[in-house]
């Protein structure tokens, strides 16, 4: 029997010894590198037609394919700060930005919250002569929370 964390794990494999790029895997489904990596990587929900195409890209069996069908599990699951010294400094990002963000999206547009559902995400490199910057977009909509 296979597990979601198995078909991430082949995925990465094979992307590793065939040597692909996940842009390459993003154009060949039609979608964002952004979305398809974080889909490959077990955080979103592919369709029967996506699934195909990864399964076809990576050689995941049927059964592989259809656990790319699944709603996962996002983020998570431990409240303790991360390992991978790039991801922790996201934490860090957050945790010493966090509220200044939350001040100044209240300020701007009222008391809600940045959605993470109806969300866009572009990652691109930045030429700076001092060494090139990594310039990360984040777009959400924005959700008010309403009086009942």
């Amino acid at each position: 029997m296979t597990n979601r964390i198995e078909v991430t794990e082949k995925i990465i494999a094979a992307k590793v010894s065939h040597g692909l790029k996940w842009s390459d895997v993003a154009a060949k489904v039609g979608l964002s590198k952004e979305w398809v990596t974080a889909a490959c990587l077990g955080q979103m929900t592919l369709t029967p037609a996506q699934a195909a195409i990864v399964g076809e890209i990576f050689g995941l069996s049927e059964e592989e394919r259809r656990w790319l069908t699944v709603v996962p599990y996002k983020g998570v699951s431990s409240d303790a700060k991360p390992d991978d010294p790039l991801i922790y400094r996201f934490y860090e990002l957050i945790s010493v930005y966090g509220p200044t963000l939350k001040e100044l999206i209240h300020e701007e547009f009222g008391d809600g919250i940045m959605s993470a559902i109806d969300f866009r995400m572009d990652l691109r490199r930045e030429p700076d002569p001092n060494g090139d910057r990594v310039n990360i977009t984040l777009s959400g909509k924005f959700l008010p929370y309403k009086t009942y």
